[in-house]
């Protein structure tokens, strides 16, 4: 039994070993395939990069929208967002002390509202708000500061505090204010010119000045009449837009030089209210210019009578000191920024420009422009012999004024009419 038992176990054996030797050899493996390589770029999809927020703003003396000084600014800002991908603008209109929007509030808290909501930059925008800067400044070193028509940063200056965040910037407006009296004093029938003035000071006093000196020269060199015929008088309202029971109010101002003969009106102010009057007296049958100011859609409001808006673009000086900051090479400056003269109302170049009104004449029209190219020749008319109002030389003959005798004119000038203080 045993031996049958050994003797299947090894058919078995056999069996198994024949079937292994007849069944199929196992096959290779393949060789990895060789990667494909070709000189093509792979496609990649852009990845979009949003820019960096920057939040800059604004302290406005008036409304937003009041076709003066404060919607120059605010215009300024919406040329910043649309230059500088990231920008964008925040503000507070209406700052100024005794404001009904903020009771007891000051400027420098107002900032403080602003950098609150993001702001890296804030720009002071009035004369008055220069103590309100300088502290604010002072007290938040790590935000920018611009004040617009100050004068702390003018190393030359007679107010000069040196603050790393605080920059000045204003426009050289005493060429518009020339543009201006020119126009009124080519156009003029009765040769008595009306200026609305705001408040009193060194700025207001050199711009009133300014369109005097444009009257006067363009009255005796394109009319080629006397000097001593000219009357310009200047009236001014004690700020710089009407605040019931504050100022003047400037409707009645423009009513009074109407009617005491005054035939054109050049504005100082922030608002319009020369050329609405001028408009209103126009069309109850009595022939008024007038001249607005700060903003180049001033005209606007009384196209049929304006002779042109001298005006700010603030603009260009706005986006270099945000890009200044935004690539770390900010540094303080005092900036006072004339014309372009290639072309004055370039929005991206000149920082003042004078659009002409469609009541200006055609012959007006070319003396202005043959003006102007003076001016943009070299032609200064703060040159010598300037009296001040009250006799005194300011510039003897031939002397070419300093800027700081320009910026800080103490008086109105000999055959000028009004407050010099």
């Amino acid at each position: 039994m045993r031996k049958n038992l050994l003797y299947v176990a090894f058919l078995a054996l056999i069996l198994v070993l024949a079937v292994s030797a007849c069944g199929p050899k196992p096959t290779e493996e393949a060789p990895p395939e060789e990667p494909v390589t070709t000189d093509e770029p792979v496609a990649t999809e852009p990845v979009a990069v949003e820019p960096e927020e920057f939040i800059f703003g604004f302290l406005l003396v008036g409304p937003y929208n009041d076709h003066g000084w404060s919607q120059a600014h605010y215009e300024a800002g919406l040329y910043v967002e649309e230059n500088i991908p990231g920008a964008r603008m925040i503000y507070i209109e209406n700052v100024y002390d005794g404001s009904p929007d903020h009771p007891g509030i000051t400027a420098s808290q107002l900032a403080e509202e602003l950098v609150a909501q993001g702001a890296k930059l804030v720009i002071f925008n009035s004369d008055a708000h220069q103590d309100e800067a300088i502290k604010f400044a002072q007290e938040n070193p790590e935000i920018f500061v611009i004040h617009a028509s100050g004068d702390s940063a003018w190393a030359e200056g007679e107010r000069y505090q040196p603050i790393a965040n605080l920059t000045d910037i204003m426009g050289r407006m005493e060429y518009g204010k020339m543009m201006a009296g020119c126009a009124a004093a080519l156009t003029s029938q009765t040769g008595k010119i009306g200026y609305i003035g705001p408040l009193i000071n060194d700025e207001t006093r050199r711009l009133a000045a300014s369109a005097y000196l444009g009257a006067k020269y363009c009255w005796t060199n394109y009319l080629g009449r006397d000097a001593a015929d000219l009357t310009f008088k200047v009236t001014w309202i004690g700020f710089w837009f009407y605040v019931p029971g504050f100022s003047s109010d400037p409707t009645l101002v423009a009513d009074e030089f109407v009617n005491t003969g005054f035939d054109v009106l050049i504005s100082g102010i922030d608002t319009t209210e020369g050329l609405t009057e001028a408009k209103r007296f126009t069309e109850s049958g009595q022939q008024v210019w007038a001249i607005p100011y700060d903003y180049i859609g001033s005209c606007e409001e009384g196209a049929s009578v304006c002779l042109g808006v001298p005006y700010y673009n603030w603009g260009p000086a706005y986006m270099q000191s945000v890009a200044a900051i935004i690539d770390n090479s900010w540094t303080a400056s005092f900036q006072w920024n004339g014309p372009d003269w290639a072309d004055i109302n370039d929005p991206d170049t000149s920082a003042i420009g004078y659009v002409k009104g469609p009541a200006l004449s055609a012959e007006a029209s070319a003396d202005l422009d043959a003006f102007i190219a003076e001016l943009a020749g070299g032609l200064n008319l703060w040159t010598g012999p300037i009296s001040l109002q009250d006799g005194t030389v300011y510039l003897a003959d031939g002397v070419v004024a300093t800027d700081q005798e320009v910026w800080y004119l103490p008086q109105l000038l000999l055959g000028m009419e009004g407050l010099s203080e």
